[in-house]
């Protein structure tokens, strides 16, 4: 043991034999326990472990030194600071060391996390972060319970109970959605696994309404942002797992949330594997979700029909189109919600081909500000804009105002394609015009057909005309060359046989345009745009997408 993990053992020790911790022992009383420990079955990234044993933490493109890691200064609130107060990187840690090797630096930052906030209640105690720390603490806890400290280990199961309680009379604080599941399913946990916890039953009710206010009835939830159901899969995950480690029945609600999280999880992947970019978030790391998925304990199909997580799916033979087709989630659950309604993603095999440009969603980011409103325009997404205006407003303090709130959907298949035809509201109220989006994958998967119409309804009229553009943003690596006619784009990439890309109504031209990686970062790319102009009567341009083999 290093001199600064000695030093922060004796203070450990000497703060387990404060009042506080003594009236938790009184007389008489057994020392406090787990009754078992869950077996988290997914695999943790082992890159990330093996930074944390070389003494950093690193999220995205940040890193933070764990040998001046002081979490009374750390606070919360911001991505690195809740990463680091949740726990969840004691997978990754294990991932990549033996529990002995794990265990020195895990208990080092448990101890640490106790010394600033063991003692008090304070925004470390947010019900969220308490729910995700009960969680890792109790599937990890060989790795910050290993030490023969006994005033280390009966502080933090004492704090781990009052954390509990905590819960207990608070949970339902949390913020509506995952914040407010995770506070909830951390409780039943205690409820499982510590002695002297809370009630099963109560905190069992507590998680069914959170889960009925936060998902919709396919199983999405309302903020309609993936990088959120792959985090609500993992909860689920976790609860599973101390459900089976206490030996205990799992309530049939919670088995069929469980599900359909995955089965909505599994509507939004690509070809690749990783996420679809959309609400703020990017594709994220494909290695990490498919660890989570093969882990999670469930299997389910891909959602393909999801009316209320309003994420369509139409895949053939390798090729996947998701296709945003509801509006935008109430301000209250995605507060970075985009106006993206009706546009697409689109991958060949494992090579994205149409993509939307995404945003840094959890992450720390360095990006200016102005860029990450800007990403969640109408324009940063693949789809139609009208004269420069959103679909859907957003408004100058970052909220999203008036726009798309009716969309209509209609689909088919048959022994020939898949087709969808969706329209959204979004332009009646400026422009007096629907936009009619038609989308058709053959079932040999090599061509898509495409058509946008601008439909006249209402009493807004367009004076003259009115310039409008389709974007089609393109993946990094896809290099479009613009046909002779400048009709067309032939889009070659290294991951896929070429495209060929057809309109025919307007104009095509390449502009530049650019992306977000999972760590963050802009990467700089190209997009198709066909502009023109449509006058008070509307207007249609169809397109086309062909597979060259």
């Amino acid at each position: 043991m290093s001199a600064d993990q000695s030093a922060q053992s004796a203070v450990v020790r000497k703060l387990a034999k404060r009042p506080l911790f003594s009236r938790l022992f009184a007389s008489g009383r057994q020392p406090l326990k787990l009754v078992a420990v869950p077996r988290d079955h997914v695999q943790g990234d082992r890159q990330r472990g093996e930074a944390l044993l070389a003494g950093r933490f690193v999220l995205g493109s940040e890193a933070v030194s764990l040998s001046d890691l002081d979490f009374a200064a750390l606070g919360t609130g911001g991505p690195m600071a809740d990463a680091l107060q949740g726990f969840s990187w004691l997978r990754d840690l294990a991932a990549a060391s033996s529990r002995e090797k794990g265990a020195r630096v895990a208990e080092s930052l448990a101890g640490g996390w106790l010394l600033a906030h063991g003692t008090r209640v304070d925004d470390a105690w947010r019900p969220d972060l308490w729910g995700e720390r009960i969680l890792f603490w109790t599937a990890y806890a060989p790795y910050i319970l290993s030490s023969r400290d006994s005033g280390y280990r009966s502080a933090l199961l004492n704090t781990l109970v009052r954390g509990a309680r905590h819960l207990d009379a608070n949970a339902d604080k949390a913020l509506p959605g995952l914040d407010r599941i995770t506070a909830w399913a951390g409780l039943v946990t205690a409820g499982l696994l510590v002695q002297g916890g809370v009630r099963v039953a109560r905190a069992e009710s507590g998680l069914a309404r959170a889960l009925s206010t936060a998902q919709f009835e396919d199983g999405g939830l309302i903020s309609r942002t993936p990088s959120q159901q792959a985090l609500l899969v993992d909860r689920l995950a976790l609860l599973r797992a101390s459900y089976f480690a206490a030996k205990q029945s799992l309530p049939d609600t919670i088995e069929a949330a469980a599900a359909a999280a995955l089965a909505a999880l599994h509507g939004v992947t690509m070809g690749d594997g990783g996420l679809s970019s959309w609400q703020g978030g990017n594709h994220g790391e494909p290695a990490r979700l498919h660890a989570l998925i093969e882990g999670c304990g469930l299997r389910a199909r891909p959602l393909r029909q999801a009316r209320g997580w309003g994420y369509h799916r139409l895949s053939a033979l390798g090729t996947v189109i998701v296709i945003d087709a509801a509006p935008p989630p109430p301000a209250k659950m995605a507060p970075s919600g985009c106006a993206s309604t009706l546009a697409f993603e689109m991958s060949d095999g494992p090579q994205r081909l149409v993509i939307n440009c995404g945003g840094p969603g959890a992450l720390p980011t360095a990006l200016p500000p102005e860029l990450v409103e800007g990403l969640r325009t109408t324009a940063a997404h693949s789809t139609l804009v009208v004269s420069d205006t959103n679909s859907t407003a957003i408004m100058p303090d970052g909220s999203l105002g008036k726009g798309a709130e009716d969309v209509t959907i209609s689909r088919s298949e048959d022994n020939d394609c898949s087709r969808l035809e969706a329209s959204h509201d979004g332009y009646v109220r400026g422009f007096g015009l629907v936009h009619k989006r038609s989308l058709m994958l053959g079932n040999d998967g090599k061509e898509i057909r495409g058509a946008d119409q601008m439909i006249a309804k209402g009493r807004r009229k367009i004076r003259d005309a009115a310039p409008y553009a389709i974007r089609f943003h393109l993946a990094p690596g896809v290099e479009p060359t613009i046909t002779a006619d400048r009709m067309g784009a032939i889009l070659r990439s290294p991951g896929a046989p070429p495209w060929n890309f057809r309109c025919r109504g307007a104009n095509l031209t390449v502009e530049e345009s650019l992306t977000i990686d999972s760590r963050g970062r802009m990467v700089p790319t190209t997009q198709l745009v066909i502009q023109g102009e449509v006058a008070a009567i509307g207007g249609e341009v169809a397109w086309q997408f062909r597979r060259s083999s």
